[in-house]
């Protein structure tokens, strides 16, 4: 008899299959630490004030670990702003959406996404520093045109 393999070409059976993490999840996450960068806390400083690790602080703002109410409740006081802010926002979710999980694309989540980066708040920061506005439009059109985008003109 000949050998043979019982290993399948199809691994996806072997391997767990990875949970994506909660689009809201992942919304207030992003809050979070947009919220602490612009404060100017570290996920550590952040971390001792909850008495958690900064680890953990990477969970919750990743998403990967949802946060509970009296965590956002305690969130919410160390970082100054009121517990709706975190969820400015958040991805709506129309009924058929609820019972079939799918998701619209359509939404601007990815815009959050972009401002919750240093990066993005960076940018943001030094943008709203110019005060002169067709100079702020000169900057629009200078990224549009460097990211290969023509943009309307008003």
């Amino acid at each position: 008899m000949p050998f043979q393999d019982n290993k399948t070409t199809d691994d996806s059976d072997k391997s767990p299959i990875k949970k994506l993490p909660n689009p809201i999840d992942r919304h207030v996450g992003s809050r979070v630490r947009m919220r602490r960068v612009l404060v100017g806390l570290s996920q550590e400083k952040l971390g001792e004030a909850l008495g958690l690790t900064f680890q953990q602080v990477q969970k919750y703002e990743k998403g990967t670990n949802r946060i509970g109410a009296s965590r956002l409740q305690q969130m919410s006081r160390i970082l100054g702003v009121p517990v709706e802010y975190f969820f400015d926002g958040a991805p709506q979710f129309a009924q058929r959406e609820l019972v079939t999980g799918l998701e619209d694309q359509g939404d601007t989540a990815y815009v959050a996404d972009f401002l919750a980066t240093n990066e993005g708040i960076q940018l943001n920061r030094a943008f709203l520093r110019i005060r002169d506005p067709k100079l702020r439009r000169k900057v629009v059109e200078l990224v549009s045109a460097i990211a290969g985008e023509d943009i309307p003109t008003e």
